[in-house]
């Protein structure tokens, strides 16, 4: 049992380094801006096409994996993340800078599949939904600490030691997760592209992929402009800014954390509660944007919200595939990621369009809006799974 956490600590290391390669670009926003010298929303383009690029090429990889032993895999995607990590410590234009971003997207998703599918296949079936759970926090620990440690590295020094921090860690992970994870472990024979892609024939995981979808479209509106939002629209100081994200990032954590607990049939009830903690905590954003404190609770409640499906989503899709379709396992432990990055690129790219044509005050209703289109899925799933 020792050896088996200590495997799912590294797992969760390489969750928290891809985490924070992912979501430091919220806290370097305004530096990348500058340092580029092009506009706030321009750069937050590279959220959504790093979002688009990880949402497609997750499944095609994943896809390919075939009989390969899924060590091996792991360790030549997070090569490649680190790689690309590299590139957007040394890029000196933005198309370089895109370019780093889009490889390490390419390398984020399936990366984090086959960490999930590593993570459930050692661990006892008792303990699987509290093991998975902890994988996924490896990027609310990201959320917690790296963000705004490294917003203030950029605030105070340079960006670019980031991503220079990020390689170096990734190659030492490597390293150490190559002698530690079992070589023994690889998806099943004999399951071509199409028999892998029959699981979404089921109305059931239809419905399922919504829920990501829709949740992270809503609290990513924000999430994506949080620092302008925080500085231009409510009036923080820069320094205030870094003590918001970590407690943004530890309100987060602690949603995955209850998303850990959430393991029994009538999951979907229990996230349709904390859903409408969602909705309700943006549409007083919205409302409230005027009164710096109020709106503020209002986005750390939003935060406290936007993990909690990851647990009981990803097992629902686990446990459809195991009972119907095997030969989509690892295809189907990937699905909450990749959906969960549609919505990372829907919500970053509406946020976009919002700033520009709305303003920052506006991004609380469109959010809530997508927020309500979850819990429209949740009740139908309900209604159509659970009856």
């Amino acid at each position: 049992m020792k050896k088996i956490r200590i495997q799912c600590a590294l797992l969760t290391a390489l969750s928290f380094l891809m985490g924070l390669s992912q979501f430091i670009i919220v806290g370097i926003l305004n530096n990348l801006s500058n340092s580029f010298h092009t506009s706030i929303d321009h750069v937050g383009v590279l959220v959504t096409l790093f979002a688009i690029v990880y949402a497609i090429m997750t499944p095609i990889i994943n896809l390919s994996v075939g009989h390969a032993p899924l060590y091996k895999v792991l360790i030549i995607l997070f090569s490649i993340f680190a790689i690309g990590n590299m590139l957007t410590a040394v890029a000196n234009n933005f198309n370089i800078l895109l370019l780093s971003r889009l490889l390490t997207a390419l390398a984020s998703g399936p990366s984090m599949s086959i960490a999930i599918t590593l993570a459930a296949a050692i661990t006892p079936p008792q303990k699987r939904s509290w093991i998975v759970s902890w994988v996924f926090s490896g990027f609310s620990i990201a959320s917690v600490f790296g963000v705004p440690i490294g917003t203030w590295i950029s605030d105070n020094l340079n960006w670019r030691f980031l991503f220079w921090i990020i390689f170096i860690l990734s190659i030492i992970l490597i390293a150490i997760l190559y002698r530690l994870l079992p070589h023994n472990l690889r998806q099943k024979k004999g399951h071509g592209f199409l028999r892998q892609l029959a699981i979404f024939k089921n109305t059931h995981i239809i419905l399922g992929i919504l829920i990501p979808i829709f949740n992270f479209s809503a609290v990513y509106i924000v999430y994506t402009y949080l620092k302008p939002l925080l500085i231009n629209k409510l009036g923080f100081s820069t320094n205030n800014v870094i003590t918001i994200l970590f407690l943004y990032g530890l309100c987060g954590l602690i949603s995955n954390q209850i998303s850990g607990h959430i393991n029994n049939r009538k999951w979907t009830k229990t996230l349709v509660s904390f859903l409408s903690v969602q909705a309700g905590s943006l549409f007083i954003l919205f409302l409230t944007s005027n009164f710096k404190w109020l709106s503020l609770i209002a986005i750390l409640f939003m935060a406290l919200t936007m993990s909690v499906q990851n647990s009981p989503v990803e097992l629902y899709y686990m446990e459809i595939a195991e009972q119907k379709y095997p030969q989509s396992l690892v295809l189907t432990s990937s699905f909450d990621s990749i959906f969960s990055n549609v919505g990372v690129a829907i919500g970053s790219a509406a946020g976009g369009y919002t700033v520009n044509t709305l303003g920052l005050g506006y991004l609380g209703l469109i959010g809530g809006i997508f927020s309500v289109l979850a819990i429209s899925v949740l009740l139908i799933l309900n209604k159509v799974y659970f009856q």
